[in-house]
């Protein structure tokens, strides 16, 4: 199982990322000592906190021509990591 799914990459977290401060989307039943593994083995950082939040899956519908289409986004977990001052995770290392 993995535990990081994939990393986020929104205004608001770029932002963050100067600060040392990263997001990640994570398997639902990661637990906060599993993800600081995971983010320490895959990046070769320290991870000083972790704060996590489940998203539940939301309500959603559309009008289309022949009929009302409903059904349900998907829901998830996301993880803030705070890496030790001075270390740095690149995304885009390999691009």
């Amino acid at each position: 199982m993995d535990i990081l799914k994939q990393p986020l990459i929104t205004e608001k977290i770029s932002a963050m990322n100067e600060r040392g401060v990263y997001g990640f989307i994570v398997e639902k039943t990661a637990k906060k000592p599993e993800i600081k593994n995971a983010v320490e083995k895959t990046f070769g950082v320290k991870v000083v906190s972790i704060r996590t939040m489940r998203y539940a899956a939301k309500h959603k519908s559309r009008y289309t021509k022949a009929k009302v289409v409903s059904g349900f986004t998907n829901s998830f977990k996301k993880a803030i990591v705070e890496v030790a001052d001075g270390e740095v995770i690149d995304f885009y290392g390999e691009v």
